[in-house]
């Protein structure tokens, strides 16, 4: 059996936590940077085993990776194995000319540049530290570097944002001319500061979500970018696939391997997650032994049932022959009749206005444990 070709690399530190996050994050904490980057090329190397002799892509993701110190970055790039596809997420703030240069020279060839919006209003209420121009400079810094995949993220539901608001950040954007855009949904998580502050306000925008997308959808399919899944987006250009190859692994359901503290790995049957815990992964690390984790067994149908719910977020058809042990026929003849779902007898994909409404639809057409409906 071959062993996993996709790598994350979770990187936990940030300038500061924003309100809204619920990802594994830590503020500050420059005096841990070189310790936790000897502990992940620890961990790479306990690991070693379970990935494959080559590599399609190795992606660092956080927290904001470019915010590790210097020389703590080099040595952890310089550490990495090499992939055709290898991704760094950064912040604009922390872009320089001389960070850029380090990334290419690193191998690096795609970035993911965490904008947001370029409305100041909607980044102060965010906490975000970087403004339009940031952004701007970021982007530049990289094209003349040699950078020439680069992704931008951007929100959607902030609070009191406008459809005007989501228009010039699109325009913005697109004046970039990123090969990827990013468009999620805010979703704050129950119990976040942000969460306590402007829950009303979340609630309120909840009605504008799927016109939101739908603005998304058109403009960016109107300028030139593929709707590949449903918050990514890649610029159409002939000979070259810009598509996140990294994010199509677990959409496709491949087997990875993630590293770091909170980082999660699916490989065959098991999926397992290292503990959260600073203080606990480099002690044991330094150790020598392998980081605290929960491991969770997966069974076929749960793995079946992931793969239909992930495949149907992309724009390409999910053959049935995989899936149909976890499909509602009855479901599948009803929302086809509506509209959401479009099928030719051997593989299923939804509807332009299916994908809008996205998980809801995909839900009904899975059977779950103790579902009844397919009986």
């Amino acid at each position: 059996m071959s062993g996993a070709r996709h790598l994350y690399v979770h990187v936990p530190f940030c300038s500061q936590r924003c309100d809204y996050c619920d990802f594994v994050s830590l503020a500050g904490r420059r005096d841990r940077h070189t310790a936790y980057v000897e502990a992940l090329l620890t961990e790479l190397e306990l690991e070693r085993d379970l990935l494959d002799l080559e590599l399609e892509t190795v992606y660092l993701g956080g927290g904001t990776p470019t915010f590790l110190e210097p020389n703590a970055l080099r040595t952890l790039l310089e550490g990495l194995p090499g992939a055709s596809e290898l991704t760094v997420e950064a912040n604009p703030e922390t872009v320089t000319p001389a960070l850029a240069a380090a990334l290419v020279e690193a191998r690096v060839n795609r970035v993911s540049l965490g904008a947001q919006s370029f409305q100041p209003h909607l980044l102060e209420l965010l906490g975000r530290r970087a403004g339009p121009d940031d952004v701007r400079r970021a982007v530049e810094s990289l094209r003349r570097a040699g950078v020439d995949n680069i992704s931008l993220d951007l929100l959607y539901g902030i609070p009191g944002q406008s459809r005007a608001d989501l228009d010039a950040d699109l325009h913005e954007a697109l004046a970039l001319e990123p090969e990827h855009l990013s468009c999620y949904e805010l979703e704050a998580k129950p119990g976040t500061r942000f969460t306590r502050a402007h829950g009303a306000e979340l609630a309120e925008q909840a009605d504008s979500l799927e016109d939101h997308l739908e603005r998304i959808v058109e403009r960016l399919t109107a300028s030139g970018y593929r709707w590949y899944e449903t918050a990514n987006f890649a610029r159409i250009e002939e000979g070259r696939d810009l598509r996140s190859r990294h994010n199509l692994s677990y959409w496709y359901g491949h087997d990875y391997l993630g590293i770091g503290i909170g980082a999660v790995s699916t490989l065959g049957i098991s999926r397992r997650r290292n503990a959260a815990s600073l203080p606990r992964y480099l002690a044991a690390l330094e150790r020598g032994e392998r980081p605290p984790r929960e491991t969770e067994a997966l069974d076929e149908a749960t793995k079946l049932r992931e793969r239909l719910m992930l495949g149907l977020r992309l724009d390409e058809p999910v053959a049935l022959a995989g899936v149909e042990a976890v499909l509602d026929r009855g479901a599948l003849a009803r929302l086809s009749d509506l509209g959401l779902v479009e099928s030719n007898g051997e593989s299923i994909t939804l509807s332009r206005r299916g994908r809008l409404l996205g998980g809801a639809v995909s839900a009904e057409l899975i059977v779950w444990p103790g579902d009844l409906r397919a009986a």
